[in-house]
């Protein structure tokens, strides 16, 4: 026979760190030491961890804690002049450079040429996180006058941050610039596109026909000579040619009169000429070309 010992009632393990006792008639008790935690089961409530005073803490600090950066609200952007804004120059640039990549010292020149006699370039702002950050630029559009056309404006250059398209932005820019012409006295505008046909579209645009955007304007050049530069010059009227009637007869020998020359030939029907000015468009083909050869499409609204 194999005698066995009783099993005891109480196990008990004792080392430096930890002290671990089962005992059958009470609950588990686990006690570290030296005391980082204390886990103390309750009847009714769940295990609860107690963290002591020691050589570790957590310390948790709002300040330092990751935040999303919510998009700009639609109703608090604003729309400002580019020249009122001179701080704000580099990061619009750099806006236009990500759609438009050009060299950033031609980028700033351009901008720097916005006044309020046009060509006048305008921000759309978000408004500022905190009063020492800068507001964000969210989206950026030209305006320039319009050759023998004084109360239109072409639009140009017109884009929105990448990171923030699709939400709204485009048309509150086109928004925005609608009322700030309308508000200094001008009736339509007028755009190009490549691709942008059916955004135009839902805004209220038609296709229309090209204009002349004027690079500068100045008090000291008067609109009569502006408008001589795109027109054709004037046609010469048909010179008449000399009759020979007096100097035939003049000439002619005397003698019987020579018989009447045969009648001329009935001329042959030809097919009506084409109908004067452009061929029209359709939001699929377009007869205008950019400087590289694309097809573009003109578009025009009333304001």
């Amino acid at each position: 026979m194999v005698s066995r010992s009783p099993v005891p009632s109480e196990l008990t393990l004792r080392s430096n760190l930890a002290t671990l006792t089962l005992d059958p008639a009470h609950q588990p008790e686990l006690t570290l030491s030296p005391r980082l935690a204390e886990l103390t089961p309750g009847s009714a409530c769940h295990p609860e961890m107690t963290l002591s005073p020691g050589s570790t803490e957590l310390t948790l600090d709002p300040a330092h804690q990751p935040e999303d950066t919510p998009a700009p609200n639609l109703a608090e952007l604003t729309l400002e002049p580019v020249h009122c804004r001179p701080e704000l120059l580099d990061a619009c640039a750099d806006l236009i450079n990500e759609q438009w990549p050009r060299s950033r010292a031609s980028r700033l020149h351009s901008l720097g040429q916005s006044s309020d006699a046009f060509p006048l370039c305008l921000m759309l702002l978000s408004p500022r996180p905190t009063p020492e950050v800068d507001p964000i630029v969210v989206g950026h559009a030209r305006l320039s006058r319009v050759l023998d056309r004084p109360q239109s404006l072409l639009v140009e250059t017109v884009v929105v941050a990448r990171a923030l398209r699709g939400r709204g932005f485009g048309r509150r820019l086109m928004e925005g610039l609608e009322a700030f012409a309308q508000a200094r006295g001008f009736r339509r505008l007028h755009l190009t596109t490549h691709d942008q046909l059916q955004f135009y579209a839902h805004l209220g645009y038609q296709l229309g026909e090209p204009v002349q955007g004027l690079v500068f304007t100045s008090q000291q050049l008067p609109a009569t000579l502006l408008r001589v530069f795109p027109r054709a010059p004037s046609p010469r009227p048909p010179c008449k040619a000399p009759s020979l009637t007096v100097q035939t007869a003049s000439r002619a020998p005397k003698g019987p009169s020579l018989p009447p020359p045969p009648p001329l030939p009935e001329p042959l029907t030809t097919s009506p000429p084409p109908p004067a000015g452009p061929p029209p468009q359709s939001l699929l083909e377009t007869q205008y070309q950019d400087l590289r050869g694309c097809p573009i499409f003109w578009m025009e609204k009333d304001i």
